[in-house]
């Protein structure tokens, strides 16, 4: 029988990445700002909301840690770069209407995560991981011969959100109060931007709507976050591992069926090929975990 808390996690987890994978329609909502000024935006709202979240559940520890060690701050404002690349990227790609590509990224990021996790941490891989992997690039490889040239937007955004996971994967804050951290790295820069827009523009814009667009962007970071939170506290990160395809299965559908980007069959053998890969590291991984779940009665009513 499926506990009740179980339900409430995938819910949540579903909740999160469906946010993240209807993005493109909020992104589409603001044409009449620039991936940068939008970018700008989303770095101070979000602070401001996380913040006020902050202040609700008086959650203040992590300021203290930060204090003590410099390093960990370092290592914060490098993924905060890291993470601005990738929020700007992925914003000029829906902008740009290259959505399937963008979709691509975030396909093949768990794919390059493992690789880095062998590059950087000498992590050693299984078999099935090494299939994985081989698959991945050979769907990559496919893309890049059929188009003539590497699909960089998917490359940008898988890697430097899979630097970003390295990154995150070696600090100790949680995934709400490390965010926080970033945003108030980019704070600055992104008010000294949004400032030079307004000087050198007479103001930015007059549009009401768009402006509130752009103040909720804060909300829109954060939704997913708490949503995924929770998740996490309620199911095994495996379930997370497989639900976390929907973001990208979404953006690919947005892209093909209600934006009308091109797909051909010559793009289907290379996402074909990067699906393969993934469904060869999911099933590997199930199988692990189910090898070496503990078999004792508490575990088996849990």
């Amino acid at each position: 029988m499926i506990h009740k808390t179980s339900l409430q996690g995938v819910g949540a987890a579903i909740a999160a990445y469906a946010l993240w994978g209807l993005l493109p329609i909020y992104w589409k909502a603001l044409n009449g700002a620039t991936a940068t000024e939008i970018l700008a935006h989303r770095m101070i709202w979000s602070l401001l909301f996380l913040l006020a979240v902050l202040v609700v559940r008086r959650q203040w520890q992590w300021v203290q840690v930060m204090r003590r060690q410099r390093r960990l701050r370092l290592t914060y404002l490098a993924s905060a770069t890291l993470l601005a690349a990738n929020w700007g990227i992925y914003v000029w790609a829906v902008q740009m209407n290259r959505v399937v590509e963008a979709s691509l990224g975030y396909f093949i990021n768990p794919l390059v995560s493992i690789a880095l996790g062998v590059i950087i941490l000498r992590e050693r891989l299984r078999p099935a991981q090494w299939l994985a992997i081989a698959l991945a690039t050979a769907g990559v490889a496919w893309l890049t011969y059929s188009a003539g040239a590497l699909p960089w937007i998917a490359l940008a955004l898988a890697l430097s959100f899979g630097f970003y996971g390295l990154l995150r994967k070696q600090t100790p804050l949680g995934s709400f109060e490390a965010l926080t951290v970033e945003t108030l790295w980019m704070f600055l820069p992104a008010l000294l931007w949004l400032s030079w827009l307004a000087g050198s523009n007479g103001g930015i814009h007059h549009d009401t709507g768009l402006w509130l667009l752009l103040i909720s962007t804060g909300v829109v970071t954060a939704a997913p976050l708490l949503f995924f939170g929770a998740a996490t506290k309620r199911i095994p990160l495996t379930t997370i591992g497989i639900l976390q395809y929907l973001a990208p299965t979404l953006q690919l559908l947005l892209g093909v069926l209600v934006y009308g980007e091109p797909f051909s069959s010559t793009q289907l053998i290379g996402f074909g090929a990067i699906w393969v890969a993934l469904a060869v590291y999911t099933i590997d991984s199930l199988l692990v975990l189910r090898r070496y779940r503990p078999t004792s009665p508490a575990s088996a009513t849990s």
